[in-house]
């Protein structure tokens, strides 16, 4: 089956292998001109014409072709002298079959007719007898053919899965590629939301806490610096925990201890209650109470990173409100504060470009900048009928 399946043309040792195949068919050829009895004993012209008719065999894979018309030339002197012709077939079915194998079956075709054409005409001259019986015999001329293309064929549908298979496994491992991609971006959006919104809270914090120290050192207000401290535990711990759940995905999928999946809009009133302890005002108002887990990850990262940086570039005490509802098939967000912004020469970040990362992976826009009677907005529209079920 490897042999046949094996295209002659790519084949290794292809030489060596058509030389010893011209030895086989000559030896066979040989015996048959010595024991089987249909024509005259080959003298020293007839063994000479039957052993050169199998030389253009060694060549036969390079040059179908001229190798079949080399040996019909020598093949037609042979049986027009009378000699065996059983023992001269042999070299004529193995070019015959070559040209079919390697060829188009339109090439097939025409070789097959003017092969038999030739031949009748060849055995005219001898004997309308002769040319008969070689008319009733070019049936085997035919089936040579038919099972030269007949292999072509079959190679090429072996051929044809062979390559479908290589290119679906192409296509697998592109899409592997691809999804280790965008894995990798996501967690690295996590990863800067989570800590860039951790650290600045913890930042803020630690602030109050050195200012309420270093105010009034005789009149220290001690409640004042414990919850300033409880504060930033707890930010830490959230952080912590969160921080545990965005790598979990590196683990091995199906791990006993796996978290469930990132928060969604219900982790917003904690994002609220996070800035409100930073020192910001923040007003929230959601009037949407179901979104896909992809839309609401999205939404609950965007007003994280917006409320990080109104914390961080609004000025002390900043006014946030933050608006989500669902309007005509979509969550509409929006986060707006009246603080100064950030510095225009200041150097920037990835925030902005993670939130927008995050909108456009679900489908949705989203536009920020200043806002013309001061401070900062954010606003998103993320289409509720997103398919992504991705966490975050």
């Amino acid at each position: 089956m490897a042999a046949i399946n094996r295209d002659p043309l790519t084949a290794p040792h292809a030489l060596r292998n058509d030389t010893v195949l011209a030895v086989l068919v000559a030896a066979l050829s040989v015996v048959l001109a010595l024991f089987v009895d249909d024509g005259r004993r080959p003298d020293a012209l007839g063994w000479a014409l039957l052993l050169v008719s199998h030389v253009p065999l060694v060549w036969r894979r390079r040059r179908p072709v001229p190798v079949l018309v080399a040996v019909v030339a020598c093949v037609f002197p042979y049986h027009f002298l009378g000699y065996p012709h059983i023992a001269a077939t042999q070299a004529a079915y193995v070019a015959l079959y070559t040209v079919a194998v390697t060829g188009r079956p339109l090439r097939t075709v025409l070789v097959g007719i003017g092969v038999i054409s030739l031949a009748v005409s060849v055995m005219l001259t001898i004997s309308a007898h002769e040319a008969l019986g070689l008319l009733k015999a070019s049936g085997w001329v035919v089936a040579v053919l038919f099972c030269g293309a007949d292999v072509r064929i079959y190679r090429q549908y072996v051929a044809s899965i062979v390559e479908r298979a290589e290119r679906a496994e192409r296509t697998r491992e592109e899409e592997a590629r691809r999804r280790v991609a965008e894995e990798r971006l996501r967690i690295a959006r996590d990863l800067h939301d989570l800590l860039a919104h951790s650290i600045t809270l913890i930042g803020v914090q630690t602030s109050v806490a050195a200012h309420v120290l270093s105010a009034d050192p005789e009149r220290l207000d001690r409640e004042s610096v414990a919850k300033a401290l409880d504060d930033i535990a707890e930010t830490c711990r959230s952080a912590r925990g969160e921080l545990r759940t965005t790598l979990e995905v590196l683990r091995e999928h199906g791990s006993p201890d796996a978290p469930g999946p990132l928060p969604g809009l219900d982790g917003l009133p904690d994002l609220a209650e996070a800035a409100r302890l930073a020192g910001a005002r923040v007003e929230q108002t959601v009037r949407i109470r179901q979104a896909p887990p992809a839309v609401g990850a999205a939404a609950y990262r965007i007003v994280q990173e917006a409320l990080t940086n109104a914390v961080r570039h609004a000025g002390p005490e900043p006014a946030v409100r933050v608006e989500l509802d669902e309007r005509q098939g979509a969550l509409h967000l929006s986060v707006r504060d009246d603080g100064t912004g950030p510095a225009p020469d200041g150097t920037p970040g990835f925030g902005l470009v993670g939130m927008r990362e995050r909108a456009r992976s679900v489908g949705g826009t989203l536009d920020a900048g200043p806002r013309n009677g001061g401070g900062f907005e954010v606003t998103a529209v993320l289409p509720l009928t997103t398919t992504g079920e991705r966490n975050g």
